[in-house]
């Protein structure tokens, strides 16, 4: 039967449509050959030895290899931070932290999210005729006007913030576990700190609680569905389109989905790998079906695996921060180790993408917004300065060069949140402070400050091991560069249009569907 027409009123803009009610589907009087699709998807917690095509013990990526072969892969790509909220801060910015105002994470009790003065990719696009959607993680405040529907998406489906950040009935596998929500009037229990136990995690679309708590085996198969559905009546509406697809893999829990029968400590992640590969396998299928001349795909990650997961967490290939190791601690997630921020990045547009090149140019996360919006046909936001560069022409196999300085920002395991004291200048690393996330045997590294710097020689030691010596003729040419660029980016930023986050919580503000039930489900139970 076909759906009534709906017509709802947003913020004063009127978006049409019977499948996604806050969408404007219809022809905006431009040809689809005018302006460019895009595709952007972002792994969760996926290391770059995960990729099969970066790392040939990884066997569980076909589609991704796949993608691959027919497009273009980075072996240099870097997350803009090393922990959720700052590096989807700055993927929709094109700023680093210290400029958007987003250093850490949200809560589930946050008042507010990525400023609002901050103008997203998705505004960007908005203002250019595109219809916008996003699917999955958002994780940049979910209470009032921090909302996607609110922040240039005009179709939302998804989970506001970490999978973890919630219980549900389906808890899948998490190190140390957590309980399933509680039920009827018999309280939760919370063994670990770091389980949220009370409050259910809830599913939206678009402003609306449609489930809570979220079956999590299910969540995949609604992501594929929501994403290709929306690829659909884009495509079919003479409308350019952003599809920004936020997924849950492959940050804990691991669903119990697909686990396979075989013994073997890593089985359950290889699973989870499998399962979101097919994902990305049905969206990029779908873009093949309905666009594949004129849509470009990009799939990256946030940050590298979370390594106190243990057997749950991914591999961050030949990037181990061995120096990092010797000290204690994790240099994966929340670390300015390789293996905290250099994420798989792989690029698809047949016509116009090169077929199987492997790029090493010094790319980032930031570098998706200026590249988006330049070819989108769009204008940059006045007014403030971006971190990123538009890679066309790498893209394109016109250039082999991208960034030749590009900085990380603390995230969480040494120093001030959001600082930049770890700062890469072409192959050259240097690092004014280190330290250690928590490791799968619990132990974290201690926070030393380098004055002099650590610098390390990436051509020749991919691994951190071995930093060069201080009085080498070499580290003596690369200190001055790397002291030159640290000041004339903080300089720039301090005459900077700049922004702050509010990081203010409320209990009032959680998601709740219905707060006179345990664990605020939507139904009794």
């Amino acid at each position: 039967m076909a759906c009534p027409f709906l017509k709802v009123l947003l913020v004063g803009v009127s978006f049409l449509g019977c499948l996604y009610p806050l969408v404007d589907f219809s022809f905006s009087g431009e040809t689809r050959e005018q302006k460019p699709n895009f595709v952007i998807i972002l792994a969760d917690d996926m290391g770059w030895g995960d990729l099969g095509a970066n790392w040939a013990e990884t066997k569980d990526t076909a589609n991704l290899d796949k993608m691959a072969a027919e497009g273009m892969r980075f072996v240099d790509f870097h997350a803009a931070a090393s922990t959720c909220s700052p590096s989807r801060a700055a993927l929709l910015t094109g700023r680093l932290g210290l400029r958007n105002g987003v250093p850490h994470n949200f809560a589930v009790t946050s008042v507010g999210g990525l400023p609002l003065n901050e103008t997203t990719l998705a505004e960007v696009l908005q203002r250019a005729g595109y219809v916008t959607g996003l699917i999955g993680k958002w994780h940049l405040g979910h209470h009032g006007s921090y909302h996607p529907n609110f922040r240039g998406f005009d179709y939302y489906f998804g989970i506001p913030y970490s999978h973890d950040m919630g219980c549900t009935d389906t808890p899948g596998y998490n190190h140390p576990p957590c309980p399933a929500c509680p039920r009827g009037g018999r309280p939760s229990r919370n063994p670990e700190k770091d389980c949220h136990s009370d409050v259910a995690l809830p599913l939206y679309e678009n402003l609306s609680i449609v489930e809570q708590p979220v079956n999590l085996s299910g969540l995949t198969q609604k992501y594929a569905e929501k994403a290709t559905q929306f690829i659909q009546r884009a495509s079919a509406s003479g409308r350019p389109f952003l599809l920004y697809v936020g997924l849950a893999h492959m940050h804990v829990p691991l669903s119990r989905t697909l686990l396979s029968a075989e013994p073997g400590g890593r089985r359950p992640y290889s699973a989870a790998l499998r399962e979101m590969d097919s994902l990305v396998g049905q969206i990029k299928d779908k873009v093949d079906l309905t666009a594949k001349n004129n849509t470009f795909l990009w799939f990256t990650g946030d940050n590298g695996p979370w390594a106190q997961k243990c057997e749950l967490a991914g591999s961050v290939g030949p990037f181990t921060g061995s120096w990092q190791t010797r000290q204690g601690g994790s240099p994966a997630k929340q670390t300015t180790w390789e293996g905290g921020h250099r994420v798989p990045a792989l690029a698809y547009w047949p016509s116009r993408v090169p077929v199987n090149v492997t790029s090493t140019a010094l790319l980032s996360v930031l570098d998706i917004f200026p590249t988006v919006v330049a070819l989108a046909g769009a204008s940059l936001p006045q007014g403030r300065h971006f971190d990123g560069l538009d890679a066309s022409e790498v893209l394109f196999g016109r250039a082999q060069a991208g960034h030749r300085v590009l900085f990380h920002p603390n995230s969480g395991a040494a120093g001030e949140d959001g600082a930049l004291q770890t700062v890469r200048v072409e192959r050259y690393k240097a690092f004014f402070v280190t330290g250690g996330a928590r490791a799968c045997d619990g132990s974290v590294g201690p926070e030393w400050h380098h004055e002099p710097p650590l610098i390390f020689n990436l051509d020749d030691d991919v691994a951190e091991a071995v930093p060069l010596d201080r009085g080498s003729a070499e580290y003596q040419r690369v200190l001055p560069e790397v002291r030159a660029a640290l000041s004339e980016v903080l300089e720039d930023i301090a005459g900077d249009n700049t922004s702050r986050a509010d990081y203010s919580q409320d209990p009032s503000v959680t998601p709740c569907c219905n707060p006179h039930q345990t664990a605020c489900r939507c139904q009794a139970a």
